[in-house]
């Protein structure tokens, strides 16, 4: 029997469903398993309008690709993504021994564009959050859901992922579900804890009712209609907060985050304690809050030294 031609249409698509579930069989989060698949289709779909299936690319068609990217207009951080996606498919190429070698080694991943992230000073900060107002359960909803991003810190995210049960008032704590599924316990100060403690006496119980008749939902922050929120809720009610404050306008969450941890800096916390608390897994991550320190140092060496 003759064996029936594959395109490479054909052959990408059998490779990126053997590649998919992998990551399944891996325990892989849903939402990291369609990052990569947006980033290979995109490989997929160039490659075979070049008739090149996965199995005949080289670091020349993925240097090439890479090229294509950045003429799109993607950034450097994208372009750096895409190539670990590339890497990691062949990756399982080679170990399924579909490949001897994994051609997106030898793809140089460009340097990451380098940014400062947004940061609010602590009265703009305070500002944005004590004029949210403390009269309907939504209101104290997020007068406590936007103390905690700031005061723990979170992504939006974790902020969402909450439950009442990873609370812990005593010990003023509370366990925290960030990337990876990795749990960490961080603290809050007593101001979180005033607003989470109004908003779960008077708030939440009246979120709660509105899902009569369904399961009981576990979230910390409900949505009116008695649901855990979405990270788009999160973001769409903190846009509707900033606009009380014109000059803050374009706060998210993630700049709440950085606020907090250039505040800790600020205040003399060290590197390892803010990345424990941010639940970054490498400290060149948090590093990222020294050139914040460091520009402000500069600024104000400028503005007051006399040789300066």
């Amino acid at each position: 029997m003759k064996n029936v031609p594959t395109t490479p249409e054909a052959s990408w698509r059998a490779q990126l469903a053997s590649f998919d579930a992998y990551l399944k069989a891996r325990g892989m989060a849903e939402k990291t398993r369609r990052a990569y698949g947006t980033d290979l289709d995109q490989l997929a779909e160039w490659s075979a309008n070049q008739r090149v299936a996965p199995e005949e690319v080289t670091h020349r068609e993925l240097r090439r690709f890479a090229a294509v990217l950045g003429e799109r207009g993607l950034t450097k951080t994208s372009v750096a993504r895409k190539i670990a996606s590339f890497r990691a498919f062949y990756r399982h190429l080679v170990e399924r021994g579909t490949l001897a070698a994994n051609p997106a080694d030898l793809v140089a991943t460009p340097k990451k564009d380098s940014y400062l992230p947004r940061v609010l000073k602590p009265g703009e900060v305070a500002e944005v959050l004590d004029r949210i107002p403390a009269g309907s359960p939504l209101d104290l909803r997020d007068r406590a859901m936007f103390e905690v991003a700031y005061g723990a810190g979170l992504r939006a995210e974790e902020i969402v992922n909450l439950d009442t049960a990873d609370l812990d008032p005593d010990a003023e704590e509370m366990r925290v579900t960030g990337k990876g599924s990795k749990t960490r316990v961080i603290p809050a100060g007593e101001l979180v804890w005033r607003t989470v403690e109004v908003y779960l006496d008077r708030g939440r119980p009246k979120l709660a009712s509105s899902s009569a008749g369904q399961r009981v939902e576990p979230a910390l922050f409900l949505s009116k209609s008695g649901r855990r929120l979405s990270t788009s809720d999160v973001r769409r009610r903190l846009r509707i907060s900033t606009q009380r404050v014109g000059s803050s306008a374009g706060v998210t969450p993630h700049t709440l985050r950085h606020s907090f941890a250039t505040h800790l800096l600020e205040g003399g916390a060290d590197l390892r304690s803010i990345q424990e608390l941010l639940g970054h897994a490498s400290i060149s991550t948090t590093q990222t809050y020294t050139r914040i320190e460091s520009k402000r140092l500069k600024k104000a060496y400028s503005e007051a030294h006399p040789r300066a």
